[in-house]
């Protein structure tokens, strides 16, 4: 649907995440709604997308919201380059660090 999102879509893919994707189509609001979950065990990450139509029918991205596990306030992006640059920045050292707390957790493990 929207093809704005295929390089985050390809990056994750590139990576070993898992995606899911929704539509939602709000009664009050002009806008509609795209509901990206990924994530490599869970699906406990997610990006917003708002967009809404302009009058020749094309897709206009109004704003692109991003909440990766246990953030509490989400990060705004107005291009999907922008987002790309912050998952760049994020994902590896969310990985690094996953990556240790699992070990941590095979070496109290072998300890016992």
């Amino acid at each position: 649907m929207i093809t704005v999102l295929n390089l985050t879509k390809q990056y994750l893919k590139s990576r070993h995440y898992r995606y899911e994707k929704s539509y939602i189509r709000p009664l009050m609001t002009p806008e509609s709604v795209y509901v990206f979950k990924f994530g490599r065990e869970a699906l406990n990450n997610r990006v917003i997308i708002r967009y809404s139509h302009t009058w020749t029918g094309r897709r206009k991205i109004n704003e692109i919201d991003l909440r990766l596990h246990k953030q509490k306030h989400p990060r705004i992006f107005r291009t999907e380059k922008e987002l790309l640059d912050y998952l760049e920045s994020r994902l590896p050292k969310r990985e690094q660090e996953a990556q240790k707390e699992q070990e941590h957790q095979t070496d109290e493990e072998n300890a016992k």
